[in-house]
C-alpha cells in the first residue's frame, strides 16, 4: 500500500474504533456518515466504504431497533475492483441532516467526512489533507465545518468533483486533532521534528563551510602580507611580539587564529593574535602605499 493511503487508512481505522457515548455527538456521526458515505445503487442508496473498521462502525450505528445493517461485499469497478464494503439506507440519503450546533457535533460530523471522503498525504511528498465529495453543496458544508475551527480551506475542481483542502501543517494538525486523529497527528509532528533537526543541522554545516572557506581565505592573504613583509622590511626588525606572530603564520598556514595564539610563548588569546597579526598587515599596506586591501580578522 503507497505510504499516502497507508497513513489514510490507519487513521480512518483507529477513528473508526471510537464509538461516541454522547447521543447528539453519535447521532451527528451517523448523519454524517448517511449524508458524505451514500451512494446510488440498483434504484436506491447504499453506504460504501473501502475499509472494513468503517463499515463495522456504520453498521453499529445504522442498526436501528428491529432492523438489521447488514455488511455485503462489493467490487469498485473504478479501482481496478477492489473490495468495497455496503450497507443499504433507507429513505433519502441525499438530503443533508440538520446542522448541528454544538461543537463536538460539529466535529463528530466532520469526522464523518473525513473517514468517507477525506485522505492525508504522507509528509514526504508535502503536506496535504482533502475532502472530495460529490457536489457543491457538501463542499460548502465541509468548508464550513473547517472554519468552525478557525481555518480557511482551499477549494477546487477535479474531473467535476469538489476538493477542499489544506496545505499548512499547523491547520492540518488542528482539523486532525479536532476529529479524535492523534495517531495521524503524532506521525506528523514526529516528521516535521525530523525535517527541523535536519534542515537545522543543514544550516549549521553550510555555516561551518562558509566559515573554512573565509578562514582559509583570510589566512592566504596574511601569509602573502608576511611574506612581502619578510621581503620588503625583515621580520628581525619587527618587535618580538610582532615577529612570533609573523613566524607562527608562516610556519602554521592552515591554523586558526585561537590555534596560533596557544602556540604562543607564553600563550595568548585569539584576540591578542588577530591584533598582532592586524598590525602586521598595517605595517604592509604603510609599505606598499595603502594600495591593498587586506582580510584579518576571519582566520
Amino acid at each position: 500500500m503507497p505510504e499516502r493511503a497507508r497513513l489514510s487508512a490507519d487513521a480512518k481505522d483507529a477513528l473508526a474504533r471510537s464509538v461516541p457515548a454522547d447521543p447528539g455527538v453519535r447521532a451527528a456521526l451517523r448523519a454524517g456518515l448517511r449524508y458524505y458515505g451514500a451512494q446510488a445503487h440498483d434504484g436506491g442508496f447504499v453506504f460504501r466504504t473501502r475499509r472494513p473498521a468503517v463499515a463495522r462502525l456504520a453498521r453499529t450505528l445504522f442498526e436501528e431497533p428491529g432492523r438489521a445493517a447488514a455488511v455485503r461485499r462489493g467490487h469498485d469497478v473504478r479501482l481496478y475492483r477492489a473490495t468495497t464494503f455496503e450497507i443499504d439506507l433507507g429513505g433519502d440519503a441525499t438530503a443533508p441532516p440538520p446542522k448541528p450546533k454544538r461543537r463536538a457535533e460539529r466535529r463528530a460530523e466532520l469526522r464523518a467526512a473525513f473517514l468517507c471522503a477525506g485522505s492525508v498525504a504522507a509528509p514526504q511528498h508535502g503536506y496535504h489533507l482533502e475532502f472530495v465529495l460529490a457536489d457543491a453543496e457538501r463542499a460548502e458544508r465541509v468548508a464550513a465545518l473547517i472554519r468552525s475551527e478557525g481555518i480557511e480551506p482551499g477549494r477546487m475542481l477535479r474531473k467535476a468533483r469538489r476538493v477542499v483542502y489544506l496545505k499548512s501543517l499547523d491547520a492540518i494538525v488542528t482539523v486532525l486533532g479536532a476529529i479524535g486523529a492523534s495517531g495521524a497527528v503524532l506521525h506528523l509532528e514526529d516528521v516535521r521534528a525530523v525535517k527541523e533537526t535536519k534542515n537545522r543541522i543543514h544550516r549549521l554545516v553550510n555555516t561551518d563551510a562558509a566559515n573554512v572557506v573565509r578562514a582559509a581565505a583570510a589566512a592566504a592573504a596574511q601569509r602573502e602580507a608576511i611574506a612581502y613583509l619578510a621581503d620588503a622590511y625583515g621580520l628581525r626588525n619587527l618587535t618580538p611580539a610582532l615577529r612570533e606572530a609573523a613566524q607562527l603564520r608562516l610556519a602554521h598556514p592552515d591554523e586558526t587564529l585561537a590555534e596560533l595564539g596557544r602556540r604562543a610563548s607564553p600563550p595568548v588569546g585569539k584576540a591578542t593574535i588577530n591584533g598582532r597579526i592586524a598590525a602586521l598587515v598595517r605595517l604592509v599596506k604603510r609599505l606598499r602605499g595603502g594600495r591593498e586591501d587586506l582580510e584579518v580578522s576571519s582566520a
